[in-house]
This record gives structure tokens, C-alpha cells and sequence, in this order.
């Protein structure tokens, strides 16, 4: 079975002990990714902002596994407000069009107080 680590570069990769994603088989499991643009370790105050980013990491990693967003089966997303939700559902919703992944939101407080959003997700490669 065919196992691969993929970083995003951001140190605390390193400091943590995890990967951003994870390859397993035709499984791909995409760490809890924030609103911070790990290149720039920069993350936005607007809980908009900080859910595209997100979604782009989330994109940006699922590329580098050889998977797509339509192969994305689970979905969790933490949220610090739950009055955020319905201010992002609709970009969820955009996001995951006529994918429809099992989906989970909970409220929770994150590790860092600059975080608003943290998105989890596994897909399963199209073989």
C-alpha cells in the first residue's frame, strides 16, 4: 500500500508532528487546515477570508495527493462562533456543489485566538 506525507511548508508541521495531508492508499486525509496562508504565515481577521483560504489549502493539497474536490467524502469544520454558520453555509455550499460530502460543524475554541474556522476533510481517490 502506498503511504505519502505532503507538507505545506509551514514549520509547525514540523513542531506538531503531523502532515498537512496524508496518503493512504486510495484514502487522502487533509489535516485541520486555518485561514493562515502558510507561505506567508499571514492569516486575515474576517472569517470570509480566512474559509477561502481554507478551501484553497484544502485544494492545494488535494491536488498534491493526485485526488480532486470530487473526491472528497467527509467534511468537518470547527467553527469558534456559531453564529459564523450561516454567514459561511452558502460558501460551503458553492464549494462542495453537487459533491455533497457527509458533513459535521461544531463550535469549538481553536489554538490560536486568531483562528475563526478550522477545516478537516477526507476524500477517496477515483480509481
Amino acid at each position: 500500500m502506498t503511504r505519502k506525507q505532503i507538507s505545506s511548508g509551514s514549520p509547525f508541521e514540523d513542531v506538531a508532528g503531523y502532515s498537512r495531508a496524508l496518503v493512504d492508499g486510495d484514502m487522502v486525509y487533509v489535516a485541520g487546515t486555518t485561514g493562515f496562508d502558510y507561505a506567508t504565515g499571514e492569516i486575515s481577521d474576517d472569517v470570509v477570508e480566512q474559509t477561502k483560504q481554507c478551501l484553497w489549502t484544502i485544494d492545494w493539497a488535494l491536488k498534491e495527493a493526485g485526488a480532486r474536490r470530487e473526491d472528497v467524502v467527509r467534511v468537518h469544520y470547527y467553527l469558534t462562533d456559531a453564529a459564523d454558520f450561516e454567514l459561511l453555509a452558502p460558501l460551503f455550499g458553492d464549494y462542495f456543489a453537487g459533491i455533497k460530502p457527509a458533513a459535521t460543524a461544531t463550535v469549538t475554541g481553536l489554538v490560536d485566538a486568531r483562528m475563526k474556522i478550522e477545516i478537516e476533510v477526507t476524500a477517496r481517490k477515483q480509481t
